[in-house]
């Protein structure tokens, strides 16, 4: 079958799939307004959702192109004037180095483990955090570091390549900088749309060869533009320390599914 007659049937047998829009379009709607709240948004929640409605390699696929739409619409809010350009400088380095490593070794790292890793560094920072906000300790603005910004930057890249779970390392990265509620996500948004963008090329080859991700993805692609744009509206009404303890809560909430998925599947 042509490849224009294959996509025309996964659109007509999609649309009109309930759990496809249930599962599906509330997913891509969460992960869309999350982008606009926090930059790096919880798009690691994004493949074990689609994976309810398709298998994990099309779920991470479909997201892909999304998840580059959503950066399109956060960075036109969130330009040049709030990112901070001494931690890009160190943190884009070792996000093209992790891309890089994550795409040699895709198909020999195991997913699950690269999963508990970050679940376990997620859930450890997050309960710090909460720790130091109970015992009243300051936190002090510290200096753009380059050895740290470059594991940070390298561990993002090679999660995110992996299994688009890489705001983590980043956001732990950026909140130890105390740098303000707007460049803390705009610098966020400027690394992952990089990181994102570098990453369509391997993935738009794994779509070329399954049509129905791409007939996915144009359905789903209408609602971000809503969903960013109710997260940026959320964003502009959060003060810097509601935005701290989202991010950490996600970050918790994050890290304990990524160890329950990741643990479940080793024992399995």
């Amino acid at each position: 079958m042509p490849l224009s007659d294959q996509l025309l049937a996964a659109l007509s047998q999609q649309a009109v799939s309930p759990a496809f829009w249930l599962v599906g379009g509330v997913t891509i709607f969460v992960i869309a307004v999350s982008k606009g709240m926090f930059g790096g948004g919880v798009a690691s929640l994004g493949v074990p959702m689609l994976s309810l409605i398709t298998d994990p390699i099309s779920a991470a696929i479909i997201l892909a192109p999304l998840i580059c739409l959503m950066d399109m619409f956060t960075l036109r809010t969130f330009g040049p004037s709030s990112w901070s350009k001494p931690d890009l400088r160190v943190l884009i380095p070792g996000l093209i180095f992790g891309l890089g490593v994550g795409w040699l070794a895709i198909e020999r790292v195991d997913p699950r483990l690269v999963a508990l890793m970050i679940g376990t560094i997620s859930l450890s920072f997050a309960l710090h955090w909460f720790w130091k906000q109970r015992s009243k300790v300051a936190g002090e603005t510290k200096p753009a570091s380059m050895p740290l910004g470059l594991v940070a930057g390298a561990a993002s890249g090679f999660t995110t390549f992996i299994a688009h779970a890489g705001g983590p390392p980043v956001a732990m990265y950026l909140m130890r900088r105390n740098l303000g509620k707007t460049v803390f996500v705009g610098t966020t948004t400027a690394v992952f749309t990089l990181g994102n963008f570098l990453k369509l090329g391997p993935y738009g080859i794994l779509m070329s060869e399954r049509p129905e991700t791409l007939a996915s993805a144009l359905l789903f692609a209408p609602i971000i533009p809503f969903g960013v744009w109710l997260g940026l509206r959320i964003h502009k009404r959060l003060s810097y320390e509601a935005i701290m303890l989202a991010t950490n809560i996600l970050l918790i909430v994050g890290g304990l599914r990524l160890i329950w998925q990741a643990t479940g599947a080793l024992m399995q």
